[in-house]
This record gives C-alpha cells, sequence and structure tokens, in this order.
C-alpha cells in the first residue's frame, strides 16, 4: 500500500516540478523582457503561478491514480507498461507546448492558446510564413531535446526501482486511501473547494504583465482557451442584463434627426468602391498623423487631398479579426476568432452584402491564400463571387512567403478595372500582405525591414492610385484606405498601449467632394454605418458599427487584445486587463463611466456571438 500512495505523490509533484522548471526555462529565453527584474519577483512569479500548475498536475494525475488503483487485481508488469506509455504521450505534449509557447511568446505577445493551431490547421504554408527555416529547425530540435530530457527525468524518478507488487494484504484499505486521494485531486483541479473556479487570472499578482504572463502555465492557457470558445455567453459577465442592455444602448449610433448634419463626403449618390486592407500599417508610419517622416509618403499625400480621419483605432490584433471588422462592422474578440465559425459569419452583415443587394459587383483580390483563417468561406458568404487569389498568379509571380508581392496584386487589379472585367458601380476589396513579417519585399529604401515594408506598400499603393486616375473609372470611385490592424511597432510598446492600436484612415478619388481632416474618434468597425449612409443605404443590421460623421452618436475607439479590451474617446483612455480582473490605464474626467460603457460593450458582443 505504501509503496503505490509514495508513488500516487511522487507522479504528482514530479509534474509540478515540470511546470516549475518551464517558468524558469521561459524566464531564461526571455531575459532581455525579464532582465529588469529581481529576484523576488521571480519567486513570485513561480508562487502566485502555483495553482495552474497544480490544478494541470491534478488532471495529468488522475489516469496515474486509476492505474495505481487497478493494480489491485491487475498484473504490475502490464500497469508499469501501461503509465510508461502515457508518460510518453503526456511528455511529448507538454513538451510540444512549452516549446510553442516558448517561441511564439516574442511575436504574439501572450501565453499560448488556441489562435495559432487555428492559423496552422487552416493553412500551414501561411502560417509559418513570416517564420524562418532555422526558426522552425530550432523549434523541431528544443521539441525533441526537451521531449527526450522529461521523459528520461520521468524514468530516473519514477520508475527506477520502482516494482510494485500485488498487494496481499490490506487490499481494501488500500483501495480506500487511493479513490480517496484520487477524488481530492478535485481540489487542486478546480481551485480549491469555493463556488468560483480555477481561471488564469489566478496568476495574475502584478501591475507589470510581463511577470503575470511568466506565471500562467502555457498548459492551462490552452486548455482554457479551447474551453472558453465553446460556451460564450457565459464569458465576461460583468453586469446583469439590464444594465448591459442600457450601458450597450449608449455606445450605439443615433437616428439621425436631419440629413443636413451629417455632411455628404461624395459627389454622386453610388460610386464605385475600392476597399484597400493594408497589413499591420499603422499612424505611427504617417508623418501627416505624428508619426515617422518618409514613411509612407504616399498616404501623406492621399490624405492630404482626401478625407483624413486622425483617430481612427484598430479593434484587434490580426487579419482575421480586422477583415471581419472592416467589412462587417464586427469587434474583434479577445478569446476566438469568429472567423473560425463558417457557421456565424455567414450571419454577419457586411458591406459587401449590402452593396450587392444595392446593385454591385463585387471582386476580392489578394495574393495568398485564400483559404487561411476561413477567409474563402466568409467572403463567399458575403456574396463575393469574383476571388482573386495566390492560385490566380502564376508561380513565376509567387515570389513572397506569403504569395504574390503587393505590386502584382495591384496590377491585377487595375488590368481588370481597364479591361473591363466589371459592371459599375462595383466594390473592390484588396487585401496586401507584403508588409507582413518577415518583411521580405522587392524594395529597398528604409533601413529598418519593417518601416521599409511598409514604404514599399505604400508605393505600390501610390503607383496604383496614379494609374487608377488615368481610366475612365476615377471621377466616380472612391477609395478607402485601412489597414487590417497596426503593428507591434516598436517592439518595446506594450500591448496594452492605446498607441498600439492607432492606424490611419483615408478616403480619397474622383469621387470625393473635397479634402476634409475628421478628428472624431473611432474604429474599424465604424466604417461600415458611414460609408453606408453616404450611399443611402441601411445600417440597421451593423449592431456595433456607428456612423463617424454623426454629430449625435457616441464617438470612441474600441480594440482588444487577449485579454484586454480598450475604449477610448476624446477626453478619456481606460483599458482594462480582463484576466487580472483590474485596471490597466484610467485617465481622463469620464473614465471610470467609460470603463463602464466598454465592459458592456464586450459583454453585448460576446452575447451577440453566442446567439449566432
Amino acid at each position: 500500500m505504501e509503496d503505490r500512495i509514495s508513488h500516487f505523490f511522487k507522479v504528482y509533484f514530479f509534474f509540478i516540478v515540470v511546470f516549475v522548471l518551464e517558468k524558469i526555462l521561459f524566464i531564461v529565453y526571455h531575459y532581455n523582457i525579464y532582465k529588469q527584474f529581481c529576484l523576488s519577483d521571480l519567486w513570485n512569479v513561480i508562487l502566485h503561478g502555483f495553482s495552474l500548475d497544480a490544478s494541470i498536475a491534478g488532471y495529468l494525475t488522475v489516469i496515474p491514480s486509476l492505474l495505481l488503483i487497478a493494480a489491485s487485481w491487475i498484473l504490475p508488469s502490464i500497469i508499469r507498461g501501461v503509465e510508461r506509455v502515457y508518460f510518453g504521450v503526456v511528455l511529448v505534449m507538454l513538451s510540444l507546448i512549452f516549446i510553442l509557447d516558448l517561441l511564439l511568446y516574442k511575436y504574439w505577445g501572450f501565453r499560448l492558446d488556441a489562435t495559432p493551431f487555428f492559423y496552422f490547421f487552416s493553412s500551414p504554408i501561411n502560417a509559418l510564413a513570416s517564420i524562418s527555416i532555422w526558426f522552425v529547425v530550432l523549434g523541431i530540435i528544443s521539441f525533441a531535446l526537451l521531449s527526450f530530457a522529461l521523459y528520461r527525468l520521468a524514468c530516473f524518478y519514477l520508475f527506477v526501482d520502482s516494482k510494485p507488487k500485488r498487494p496481499l494484504m490490506r487490499r481494501d484499505l488500500s483501495l480506500l486511501v487511493l479513490l480517496v486521494l484520487a477524488g481530492l485531486l478535485v481540489i487542486p483541479i478546480r481551485g480549491g473547494v469555493t463556488v468560483s473556479t480555477m481561471s488564469i487570472g489566478q496568476a495574475y499578482f502584478s501591475d507589470k504583465v510581463e511577470l503575470n504572463h511568466a506565471a500562467i502555465n502555457p498548459a492551462f492557457s490552452l486548455m482554457e482557451s479551447f474551453v472558453k470558445e465553446a460556451d460564450f455567453k457565459s464569458q465576461y459577465r460583468f453586469f446583469g442584463e439590464d444594465k448591459a442592455n442600457a450601458l450597450f444602448a449608449k455606445a450605439q449610433d443615433v437616428a439621425v434627426d436631419s440629413k443636413d448634419s451629417i455632411p455628404q463626403l461624395f459627389t454622386t449618390p453610388h460610386p464605385n468602391v475600392i476597399i484597400v486592407i493594408m497589413e499591420s500599417f499603422m499612424s505611427k508610419t504617417m508623418a501627416s498623423l505624428g508619426g515617422i517622416p518618409n514613411v509612407a509618403t504616399h498616404l501623406d499625400e492621399l490624405g492630404k487631398k482626401g478625407i483624413l480621419f486622425t483617430n481612427i483605432y484598430a479593434n484587434s490584433f490580426r487579419t482575421d479579426r480586422g477583415v471581419v471588422s472592416i467589412l462587417s462592422g464586427y469587434p474583434g474578440q479577445p478569446t476566438t476568432s469568429i472567423m473560425k465559425y463558417p457557421k456565424k459569419t455567414q450571419s454577419l452583415p457586411s458591406i459587401p452584402r449590402s452593396l450587392k443587394k444595392a446593385g454591385y459587383d463585387l471582386g476580392y483580390y489578394y495574393g495568398g491564400d485564400i483559404n487561411f483563417t476561413n477567409t474563402r468561406a466568409y467572403l463567399v458568404s458575403m456574396g463575393i463571387d469574383k476571388i482573386v487569389s495566390d492560385k490566380d498568379f502564376p508561380i513565376s509571380r509567387r515570389l513572397s512567403k506569403w504569395g504574390a508581392h503587393d505590386h502584382i496584386v495591384f496590377e491585377r487589379a487595375l488590368g481588370d478595372i481597364k479591361s473591363g472585367q466589371y459592371r459599375e458601380p462595383f466594390l473592390r476589396v484588396i487585401q496586401t500582405s507584403s508588409s507582413h513579417e518577415p518583411f521580405e519585399v522587392p524594395f529597398k529604401r528604409l533601413k529598418d525591414p519593417y518601416l521599409n515594408s511598409v514604404a514599399y506598400t505604400d508605393s505600390s499603393i501610390g503607383q496604383f492610385i496614379n494609374h487608377l486616375k488615368t481610366t475612365s473609372v476615377w471621377k466616380n470611385t472612391v477609395v478607402i484606405l485601412v489597414p487590417d490592424h497596426a503593428a507591434h511597432y516598436p517592439q518595446q510598446i506594450k500591448d496594452d498601449s492605446p498607441d498600439r492600436y492607432k492606424i490611419p484612415l483615408i478616403m480619397t478619388g474622383g469621387a470625393v467632394r473635397q479634402p476634409m481632416k475628421v478628428d472624431v474618434f473611432a474604429s474599424q468597425i465604424d466604417i461600415a454605418a458611414t460609408l453606408l449612409h453616404q450611399l443611402g443605404i441601411s445600417s440597421k443590421e451593423f449592431t456595433f458599427s456607428k456612423n463617424i460623421l454623426n454629430p449625435s452618436s457616441p464617438h470612441f475607439g474600441f480594440f482588444t487584445f487577449p485579454n484586454l479590451f480598450g475604449f477610448i474617446t476624446s477626453d478619456s483612455q481606460t483599458v482594462f486587463d480582463c484576466d487580472g480582473n483590474r485596471v490597466v490605464l484610467l485617465n481622463g474626467k469620464n473614465a471610470t463611466q467609460n470603463l463602464d460603457r466598454g465592459k458592456a460593450f464586450l459583454q453585448k458582443l460576446y452575447d451577440d456571438l453566442g446567439s449566432r
């Protein structure tokens, strides 16, 4: 009996030791991030991360405890063989999770969740496009070495001199103790005996997000993200339904009392519309928005001659979220992407669907894999039947890791317009990709790889606009330039900083009535209601979208990141960490009020997501 009970505790604490070693490895690997902290901070990382480690250790000890119970009737040699196989499988899985989390944290800025798996399984080539081959090789070698090292450690600690014998005496007592111990695993698994259950937030202890991240067990983070995706309506329950509805109503678009109260931007009621979704652009790349000079020079010029929106925020941090925010006026979600669920995306409203009902001809251009992150399913469900992607370009022109470079995609779109492969009015969406990591572009003007890639795409846009001006459709066309999301630039910028999400929005074209600068605070989701109003098309379906030019509507920028949200107005900045249940930023006279508005906005978003 004593041998089996002792083995039970050895198994449980083996996993605890593995998780503590993982934290140390994580901190050492990311030394540049954690070198500023002292040893007491790092001790607190281990201490406050213990509850998550204990929970996962509990899950992983369930099967070994059942095997120990079964050893009362089954030959010990069989039990021992099954246990070795179990540990081999589990330690390989843990090693994979550890290595993925270790290597991806630098790029993602949060601990491992389900997001990378969604990107990988939708298109492995695109998921790996921003990563060098040596990075992949390093990951594979590290994974193999860690798996081997952990398994050898398990063999040394758990199986050497471990020769369980069939109990001949006191079997009933042995069974009783093991059953009680197995049952008690529920306590660390759920995080105690209180009503609340274990969550990532229990690892949060500091106002330094880096320390909180280091305390998180990546296996727990991954498991929780999969569970959260299954039950959206139970997430972000900040208020009762009535209060949430009342607060959300204050964030919605307001009916227009008079058409004269909103300026008419275009010279014609039904212009052609071209939406250019620019990969990873941000306000910092435009001198006219207070950014770095001599980068996006063409956008700076287009902003002066067109309509420049100066206080726009990206709703999220990845392309799949950004495309839906722009085209459907639907905010990005911090714990998932609605793109994962074609049954849900098909019920979304969208600019393409609304314009198609109004008689517009639709088309979409992208140089990469259009199946990546279920993009094709989304576009088709929005009514777009003319989709040009990587497979529509010859292999000789697919020279980027993402497919065809941006200037080639613009040439194709322009050629189709010039050759009359359209009917007016038309909507064309052009999605760029070259300014995505690894920033390898056929262009060299700036030393910084990211800024140089932005300058390249900016140059491609400038050439496209200049050639478009020579066509007969120019005078009846509006071009909308907006990023899918901002870049993580410079590297030291924090993911909870509002500046991380600030992006340009420009409307240009021959159908734009006159140059204008709009300083209203808004985000990508507001493009839909703003554009449709200009076209005389109803936007009532777009629950989360507001007309930027409507003086009666509330004006704010909203963004999300795993697992936080920001709510930005002209007089306040509010950022809230949902995992840590703490305020990150609260500046301005209405910041506290806006914190509640932001919570209600996120709560109603997940109500809507769960009901689709």
